[in-house]
């Protein structure tokens, strides 16, 4: 039970960080003011093209273009579970329970460059490609407290065993574990990711028509995750107790883990002009991210079980001996005799050992992610965009895109990626923008995320769900060569829901029952200058 419940808060940290924006499980797609507003900028001609449709971007105008943007995006995490054992939290003992994370990005910056001459065009930009916040879970997560309620009872089982082959009650009483699987523990998970990227590329009009596009995307990415589970009690017994009763944090268990690495993405593009059409395409190949840990993680260690179980009993028996009559040296020796006895009895060893051999079997999977010093994987996908253009009238501009993230073939830690669907995460997206006057934009959008999901892959320790998207705003033309724009998008997450049946004991069962969804919102200002 206790390198199950190691295995929970070790992997769960990284569900507190997971990307705040729009686009894949790792990529940040509204790198410009002009997507929260519009959504669909693949085949538009403008500044932020230097990320949508680079190739595009050398149908501007000769010069110096520069884009400088904000965004702050704020995002709720809501996981609904339901399951028996949480009804015998003594301080919550409620089910089901909604466990909430929350993630803010106050200050998220990123700028477009492009110097246009002749048929080239050069260009740089600089935004969070991936994750791009911070997310907090101030009481946990839901499979935390289903390991400690399963802990609970495993803590029970063994007393149980303990007071029978004893015949007597010892470890079962009230003031020890108890009967009943009572429970008590603090929790609290946090976790920052960034991808910072940086890419510079080159675009070159092979004639009025026609353009190409060739870059490279360098990706620096920082993860910082932190959380505990501790003052875990079982009934009225601290659970250091059994474990190791001179170090009162014994049983604590804490994650400190600081994660960097380096990627680097190649990146092509072209984009066809005909008429009031526009047509473009933009391929990323997959980056490949290897993540350096450097860790202070504190964990349990079951191995002295046997002896602290002993000293417990020696120690009841010695003074109940000593109450029957017996002299402290006799009761001690008698006390020794009893409690190795009973620690001997089959059932008992059984019992010890299966917990002993769990723990050793699966301490490398539970720590292994986060141990200090290990490189892990955590490519970011190949990316495919295609984007349609058609303007009307002078005035109005209609798009259409299409995204497609490679997810399935992008390595993750123990290929999780490969519990996800082959066909990988499908965007489609759609937005108008018209000039009011030659003064005001304004625009409109709307964006469809679908994710390749399946059930082994949603859990509370790391999860996605499906969403629609609406984002809206405006530009100010203040003069020919600046202008402002602000804008604001709402995410609408769907819910995904799964049910897990737990076996706690031979033809005992309960049914553990998820239902995951988020909330999103996200503000964006900035300035376009042409000089």
């Amino acid at each position: 039970m206790v390198n199950k419940f190691k295995t929970v808060c070790l992997t769960a940290a990284i569900a507190s960080s997971s990307a705040t924006f729009a686009g894949g499980l790792l990529t940040n797609t509204n790198q410009h003011v002009a997507f929260n507003r519009m959504m669909s900028r693949e085949a538009s001609i403008g500044i932020d093209g230097v990320y949508y449709n680079p190739a595009g971007v050398v149908f501007m105008g000769e010069g110096s273009h520069l884009a400088l943007n904000w965004q702050m995006a704020y995002q709720t995490r809501t996981i609904k579970n339901d399951y028996k054992l949480f009804t015998n939290n003594v301080n919550n003992p409620t089910t089901p329970r909604d466990f909430k994370g929350k993630a803010f990005a106050p200050v998220i910056p990123s700028f477009q460059y492009a110097y246009n001459k002749g048929r080239w065009s050069l260009q740089g930009n600089f935004a969070l490609t991936g994750g791009g916040g911070k997310c907090t879970f101030d009481n946990g997560l839901g499979s935390f407290e289903k390991i400690v309620g399963e802990t609970a009872m495993g803590a029970i089982g063994l007393a149980g065993a303990i007071d029978n082959a004893l015949g007597a009650e010892m470890f079962t009483s009230d003031q020890t574990f108890g009967k009943k699987g009572s429970y008590s523990f603090n929790s609290y998970m946090h976790g920052r990711q960034y991808y910072f990227g940086l890419s510079a590329g080159a675009a070159y009009k092979v004639n009025d028509n026609f353009s190409v596009y060739a870059g490279l995307r360098g990706i620096y990415a920082t993860c910082n995750y932190y959380g505990y589970v501790e003052d875990i009690k079982v009934g009225n017994m601290p659970l250091y107790q059994v474990l190791d009763p001179s170090k009162e944090n014994s049983a604590n268990i804490e994650l400190s883990c600081d994660q960097s690495g380096i990627g680097f993405t190649p990146m092509l593009a072209v984009d066809y002009k005909i008429g009031r059409w526009n047509f473009s395409a933009k391929y990323e190949f997959k980056t490949r991210m290897r993540l350096k840990n450097k860790s202070v993680n504190q964990l349990p260690s079951i191995g002295n079980l046997d002896d602290n179980l002993k000293n417990q009993m020696n120690k009841v028996l010695t003074g109940k001996f000593m109450q029957a009559g017996l002299p402290q040296e006799q009761a001690m020796i008698k006390a020794e005799q009893t409690s190795t006895a009973v620690l001997a009895d089959p059932t008992v060893v059984a019992t010890t050992a299966g917990l002993k051999q769990q723990f050793d079997s699966k301490i490398n999977k539970a720590i292994g992610e986060y141990a200090d010093g290990k490189k892990i994987a955590g490519d970011i996908p190949s990316l495919l965009t295609v984007g349609v253009g058609y303007s009307p009238i002078d005035e109005l501009h209609i798009n259409v895109g299409f995204h497609w993230f490679d997810d399935y073939n992008a390595t993750s830690y123990n290929n999780r990626n490969k519990l996800l669907k082959k066909r990988g995460t499908l965007e489609f997206n759609a937005g108008v923008e018209y000039d009011v006057t030659k003064k005001i934009t304004v625009s409109t959008g709307w964006q469809n995320t679908n994710y390749g999901l399946t059930d082994k892959y949603m859990d509370d320790k790391s999860f996605v769900v499906g969403s629609n998207s609406v984002g809206l705003g405006g530009v100010y033309h203040i003069t020919k060569k600046l202008d402002f724009s602000v804008a604001y998008f709402h995410t609408f997450y769907n819910h995904v829901k799964t049910s897990e049946t737990v076996t706690l004991a031979p033809g005992v069962s309960n049914t553990y029952n998820s239902d995951y969804t988020r909330n999103n919102n996200a503000f964006a200002a900035g300035v376009n200058i042409t000089f």
